[in-house]
């Protein structure tokens, strides 16, 4: 069984998380994000190869800022003479950040990005009219997207993948409607992408389930001289406790994100995210030691509401990656905070009746001690890994590590 655990423990360690966006080798993309009285900001994602066709380069395939620095300018003018955005204000004339360069790799090509704001846009037209046509001369079956990013009234929170517009050799001059959004649409978009931000944040995850575990089982009380056990529980008899320890624990985990969730957002308290993100990792560790050698004794919920201030903090850095700017400030943090409610509920619902099943079987504790270690070594990966900004292997040294620390917690 602890060879398989073992086994099981380096398989998570290799996993890898895979992202997906809607870029492909055939298309250049603009991503507009719209906001009420701040205007629009957008940014064009270009293929590598678009450009070396076009200036008869040879730019290499996830070129660095050394490779591209003598073309970049180049590349922002040929831009600037392909693309066109216009309106019944008047033209609204393209402005490229200074931002540092920044690239996007993935299976479709590396494809560069050009960050910009469009003037003249603090009062928002309903209708964009829009000219795209970079690349398409020079090779006619070469197809531009425009997509909207960001658009809180329309529903559109962090989106990447549906597309409004296309620009072919036939029809390069589109208009783009601004008008189709409500309140309500930004509200039930701010919903899911909270229940989507818990489900993918693997480290909150950990951490709730970490805080779950002990829910259906019970230290066992033991003699005066009978000497610490890891195994010490007993299965909780009836329905009504575990159930209760499970609201206590969501109760108090949910009060302290909401809080500072919402004075982070209102950038009241704003703290480092390299900060806020080990505290996250350390967090999984220390309820997950609590689980084998208890700290805060009968006070559970303790570690719950403590380090819940931190992943409120945590939460709050998602919204800003993606880009909420305080438009609609009480609906917007309502909804987020409502959709993360949503998204905790629903993995506690698929994990306690698991829990709650095989609560009585012997194995139990063990489960519950090896689970704890597995996240006690998850959460020292994440911190080193998070504190000091390196990226570890599982190395030779790495391994023996794991072995000491699984044979001082009793487990190996």
């Amino acid at each position: 069984m602890k060879n398989n655990i073992l086994k099981f423990l380096f398989l998570l360690f290799f996993s890898v998380t895979i992202q997906s966006y809607a870029h492909h080798p055939g298309n250049s993309l603009i991503y507009l994000k719209i906001y009420e009285n701040q205007g629009i900001e957008g940014r064009f994602d270009v293929n590598v190869n678009d450009f070396n066709r076009v200036f008869g380069l040879n730019l290499s395939q996830s070129p660095s800022w050394e490779e591209v620095k003598p073309h970049f300018e180049k590349f922002k003018r040929y831009l600037y003479n392909n693309a066109r955005f216009s309106s019944k204000y008047g033209n609204h004339d393209i402005v490229f950040s200074e931002e540092e360069y920044d690239a996007i790799w993935t299976t479709g090509g590396d494809f560069i990005k050009f960050p910009f704001h469009l003037e003249n846009t603090s009062q928002l037209p309903d209708d964009l009219d829009v000219m795209f046509k970079a690349f398409i001369e020079e090779k006619p079956s070469h197809i531009n997207l425009l997509g909207i990013e960001y658009n809180w009234k329309a529903g559109l929170i962090n989106n990447e993948l549906m597309i409004s517009l296309d620009f072919t050799n036939d029809n390069w001059n589109k208009t783009l409607s601004l008008t189709d959004g409500s309140v309500w649409k930004g509200f039930i978009a701010m919903v899911k992408q909270g229940v989507w931000h818990i489900w993918i944040g693997l480290d909150h995850i950990l951490f709730l389930v970490a805080l779950i575990l002990p829910s259906v089982v019970r230290r066992r009380k033991r003699n005066a001289d009978e000497k610490f056990s890891i195994w010490g529980w007993e299965p909780v008899m009836a329905f009504k406790p575990a159930f209760m320890y499970i609201i206590k624990i969501v109760t108090f985990f949910t009060i302290a994100h909401t809080i500072t969730l919402s004075l982070s957002s209102l950038n009241i308290i704003v703290l480092p995210s390299r900060w806020v993100e080990s505290i996250i990792a350390f967090s999984i560790g220390l309820a997950a030691y609590h689980n084998i050698k208890p700290i805060f004794k009968g006070k559970d919920w303790v570690i719950a509401f403590v380090f819940g201030l931190f992943h409120g903090f945590g939460f709050a850095s998602v919204m800003g990656e993606l880009g909420f700017k305080g438009e609609h400030l009480t609906t917007t943090l309502l909804g987020f905070n409502i959709g993360v409610e949503i998204g905790q509920l629903v993995i506690i619902a698929a994990i306690f009746p698991i829990l709650y099943f095989i609560r009585k079987r012997k194995m139990y504790p063990k489960f519950l001690v090896y689970l704890s270690g597995m996240l006690i070594l998850i959460s020292l990966y994440w911190v080193v890994e998070r504190a000091f900004d390196i990226n570890l292997t599982l190395d030779d040294q790495l391994k023996t590590m794991i072995a000491k620390v699984l044979i001082w917690l009793g487990i190996w």
